[in-house]
């Protein structure tokens, strides 16, 4: 009982909680109970109050790492505004290269979509004008030593030149693989060709065995790797091409249709 009343005459009260032992056991297991309901309930509510705040700085952040890789730099709260000023289109492409106007680019998840079979998934393409250059935005996401990694890659027009690109990781090794998220390695991409001189997609290789440390040769298709994260590095490999498949329907199309 929580009140009790003593005395005839009701003068005299006092509280009792529970009436219980607060040395037994039994107390001991109540108290951790309802303790763990209110953290969890306060964890609930404040998660859920937040999720939108979050969710507009995923959206902002997103903004922001396709920007740089156009040579863009911004805060998250400027990246909205220039996003709408340099990305002029933003397109969802099917298996074949087509367009399809009912799914939007931007909402699209990678690390659902690659779960999909390969004919449901859709692939995003972000259409940028800086000046009178234009670039195609494209996403990445694969595996690297322990985790996941992702980023983005722009082409300049040709659809054969790295703008520039940037990765992130979840959970490679500071110092090693986690090196992959610094600009000075993402610096070595830039202006290295994808395409070798037949025409067909070789990616970028990320090589310990690279000739070229100071990275001039543009058209090696290779870039120094990072001491002591070869695996990380093959990963980065296998992204760029892995992903840059899934569009070349779409680069032929845009080729065709300039010659006509």
């Amino acid at each position: 009982q929580i009140l009790k009343e003593e005395g005839k005459d009701g003068k005299k009260a006092h509280l009792k909680l529970f009436n219980m032992n607060t040395e037994s056991n039994s107390y001991t297991f109540l108290f951790a109970a309802v303790m763990v309901l209110v953290v969890a309930s306060t964890l609930a509510f404040t998660a859920s109050s937040l999720k939108a705040k979050q969710d507009e700085n995923v959206r902002k952040e997103k903004m922001q790492s396709i920007l740089k890789t156009i040579g863009i730099n911004t805060s998250r709260d400027g990246a909205e505004e220039l996003y709408k000023k340099h990305i002029k289109e933003e397109i969802s492409l099917d298996q074949k290269g087509n367009i399809d106007n009912s799914v939007s680019a931007f909402s699209i998840k990678l690390i659902r979509e690659i779960k999909k079979p390969l004919s449901e998934q859709r692939f995003p393409v972000y259409i940028a004008q800086v000046e009178d250059d234009k670039y195609y935005v494209i996403p990445l996401r694969g595996a690297g030593l322990w985790d996941a990694i992702w980023g983005y890659v722009a082409l300049r027009e040709d659809k054969k030149t790295i703008e520039g690109i940037i990765f992130d990781h979840k959970g490679e090794t500071a110092g090693l693989g986690a090196e992959i998220s610094q600009q000075w390695f993402q610096d070595l991409f830039k202006e290295e060709k994808i395409f070798d001189i037949e025409g067909n997609l070789v990616g970028i290789y990320v090589s310990k065995t690279n000739n070229d440390p100071k990275n001039l040769d543009k058209d090696d298709h290779e870039v120094d790797a990072i001491s002591g994260a070869t695996i990380t590095g093959d990963g980065v490999s296998d992204m760029i091409l892995e992903r840059m498949r899934h569009y070349l329907p779409y680069f032929n199309k845009l080729d065709i249709w300039k010659k006509r």
